[in-house]
């Protein structure tokens, strides 16, 4: 027997941090979203980048759309 899955999008809003209020679709309910920005760099080798990275974690408490997620200012 073979078990399929179906893929469930749904709305979020993120709150606080450098992203907040942004609205967007999430698939399954991850429970992180990582959102990044890049950083200038001088004096950095060919491929070498560096991007600022804020992490977002799911609020439990709602359970209809649109999903929330908070800011974790002690992310990474």
């Amino acid at each position: 027997m073979t078990m399929t899955h179906t893929t469930t999008w749904e709305i979020a809003v993120l709150d606080g941090g450098p992203a907040h209020g942004w609205r967007l679709e999430v698939a399954d309910r991850p429970r992180v979203i990582q959102v990044t920005s890049p950083c200038q760099v001088r004096s950095a080798p060919d491929g070498v980048r560096a991007e600022g990275v804020y992490v977002y974690r799911i609020d439990h408490t709602v359970t209809g759309e649109p999903l929330r997620y908070g800011y974790d200012v002690a992310s990474p």
